[in-house]
């Protein structure tokens, strides 16, 4: 059993930090890459577990924060050989009933097109206790670090998370794309890029313009992070020139612009933003 401590006992600040206490499953948020973008309770996991079980999109730096604990690959990755869902749930109930702390840390949030609910569904049907663990999604702090907001004021009101596949992997079908496109200005697509040929066709098919910003963001904050700026009529042909590869999240609309202006990991490089009013509003300056 681990002989780590919650972060109370350390010179953290003064705070009830939960124990994860022998028999429990955490189902935890790791965030979309960057290691500083874990929440403490995350961090206050990763001191007390006896075993993290990871996926794929889990920074393995971020595993050196639990030297205590084993550390168990269950990533899943389109067209690669991976464990099955039903067979990774099964497993966090075992560990959970050896009397084992653990820690299923899974990228981004558990609970937005993490399979979260699943296996915290799977864990209370066997009677596990639970304790869940929220984190920032990609399809927000990833397109944040593109200098991408999801929302801003003068260009949408809504912002729609789509998935680029079904649980087969096929295209997604079942999704009413002409509501989508009709319903949202904004439209972020996680897990998209096998598909993009399929979604692109359907969104012109269902009204969007052709010249309409598509940004597609790749390894979001890592230090592979790369970003193709493009639009919707032209981004299938983009993408294959320029060998980007998923990981991926793709951003529809016109707040992909903000990018022009709010690209901060340029400025730290010494580049000055291309366009100060890349949406054309003419809006001076708010005084500070």
């Amino acid at each position: 059993m681990s002989d780590s401590k919650p972060l109370h006992d350390s010179n953290w600040p003064q705070h009830d930090w939960p124990v994860l206490e022998p028999g429990w499953v955490w189902l935890c948020g790791a965030g979309p890459g960057d290691p500083g973008l874990l929440t403490l309770h995350a961090l206050n996991a990763l001191r007390q577990a006896d075993v993290v079980i990871y996926d794929a999109l889990v920074q393995e730096t971020i595993l050196n924060w639990a030297p205590q604990a084993d550390h168990i690959y269950a990533g899943k990755r389109g067209g690669k050989p991976s464990a099955k869902q039903r067979d990774i749930s099964l497993r966090l109930v075992d560990l959970a009933k050896e009397g084992k702390r653990v820690l299923r840390l899974k990228g981004g949030d558990p609970f937005v097109f993490g399979r979260g609910g699943e296996e915290g569904q799977t864990l209370v049907q066997h009677g596990i206790p639970i304790r869940i663990i929220p984190g920032i999604s990609a399809g927000i702090g990833g397109l944040a670090y593109a200098g991408i907001p999801v929302t801003h004021r003068d260009v949408n009101q809504s912002v729609t998370f789509v998935t680029g596949h079904d649980q087969s992997g096929n295209a997604t079908d079942s999704l009413d794309w002409q509501a989508i496109s009709n319903g949202s200005q904004v439209i972020v697509i996680y897990m998209g890029m096998k598909h993009i040929a399929h979604i692109t066709a359907q969104l012109l098919e269902a009204g969007r313009p052709a010249s309409e910003p598509v940004a597609i963001v790749t390894n979001a904050t890592t230090p592979h992070q790369q970003v193709l700026e493009t639009t919707l009529d032209t981004c299938v042909r983009d993408i294959e020139k320029s060998g980007i590869e998923p990981p991926a999240i793709i951003c529809v609309g016109r707040a992909t612009s903000m990018r022009q202006v709010l690209d901060w990991q340029g400025q730290l490089k010494g580049e000055r933003p291309r366009n100060l009013d890349p949406l054309g509003r003419g809006r001076p300056a708010e005084s500070v």
